[in-house]
């Protein structure tokens, strides 16, 4: 199903909607206190990692698998990541295919392909969640700007779980375009104080692709609309129009013929994601770029010592 994000989410505060909404709340409760419950052995076979969030969407877990791949590949070459398959995610298959992907309808059965496969490094996009696998490290993404939005879980906030979840996880990584707010770093602390914390950004590689002094009409349908937006603002594009859609939204031919007669109408560039770019890709894109984004973890060195040594020191 696709939607857009509601507004009230984000809130510093649970508003009058999210209030009523409260109640829907419970079976969410119910169903992460039986996952809780769920013990699994860690496949000896393999060593798995998982990126995940408890913030519904928008926290940058694809880039960042995509960033640990190619750190980890210094450990051992033979390495994949991989996703669950879901009909509507093929934009995050498609950027993902060429870091060695592994693809199936469980992850029980991507474990088990991978050992087929004599993998000695599986690295999950998405997941945390799923009890049914036992990974040999849990990471949780967060971005700054959002962090827990309301602090409510699903419907009433966009919360998978509640911050009190990080107590079982291994570590964290906060993706921000400045400095973290030292109240994020305490209130993860506070909760688990071994907890390690690892700091990302985006920074854009195909600036210099772009002429700066044109107008841009920009359009994105990925789960953190604003993100994209804010990256776009803070390399000096002009912005003149904006439009969204929901998260992993297929795209239909009127829908880019509409973009293009709306900047056509007002002068502007078209400029979209990376991500959305390969959803488009099938029509007629002439005139549409994309912007090209790396993510770059700021304290690497710490996190390969940090995966190195739980994966291999500690056994």
């Amino acid at each position: 199903m696709q939607f857009k994000k509601p507004l009230f989410w984000d809130y510093k505060k649970p508003n009058l909607i999210s209030n009523i909404l409260l109640p829907l709340t419970i079976p969410i409760k119910i169903n992460n206190f039986l996952l809780n419950k769920k013990i699994n052995k860690k496949n000896d076979k393999i060593k798995t990692l998982c990126i995940g969030n408890i913030y519904l969407g928008g926290t940058g877990k694809t880039p960042t698998a995509i960033a640990i791949y190619s750190l980890l590949k210094k450990l051992n070459k033979n390495i994949s990541t991989a996703k669950k398959y879901y009909k509507t995610q093929k934009d995050e298959h498609d950027l993902l295919k060429k870091f060695n992907l592994i693809l199936a309808k469980t992850r029980e059965d991507i474990v088990n392909k991978a050992i087929k496969l004599k993998k000695k490094i599986l690295i999950f996009d998405d997941g945390l969640q799923d009890r049914y696998v036992d990974y040999d490290l849990k990471f949780v993404c967060f971005d700054a700007d959002k962090w827990i939005g309301n602090g409510r879980l699903i419907p009433s906030g966009p919360l998978r779980e509640k911050l009190e979840s990080l107590n079982k996880y291994d570590a964290v990584f906060i993706k921000s375009r400045k400095k973290v707010d030292g109240y994020l770093i305490k209130s993860i602390k506070k909760i688990n104080p071994k907890m390690k914390i690892f700091f990302t950004r985006y920074k854009v590689i195909n600036s210099k692709k772009f002429n700066k002094n044109n107008n841009f009409l920009i359009f994105s349908g990925i789960g953190n609309t604003d993100d994209f937006k804010k990256t776009l603002i803070k390399n000096k594009f002009k912005i003149v129009k904006e439009i969204t859609y929901p998260d992993h939204y297929k795209y239909k031919n009127k829908d880019i013929e509409e973009i293009k007669n709306q900047a056509k109408n007002i002068n502007a560039k078209i400029i979209t994601s990376e991500k959305d770019y390969v959803k488009v890709k099938k029509f007629d894109k002439k005139n549409i770029k994309f912007l090209k984004t790396s993510l770059i973890i700021q304290n690497e060195k710490e996190l390969f010592n940090f995966i190195k040594s739980n994966f291999y020191e500690t056994n």
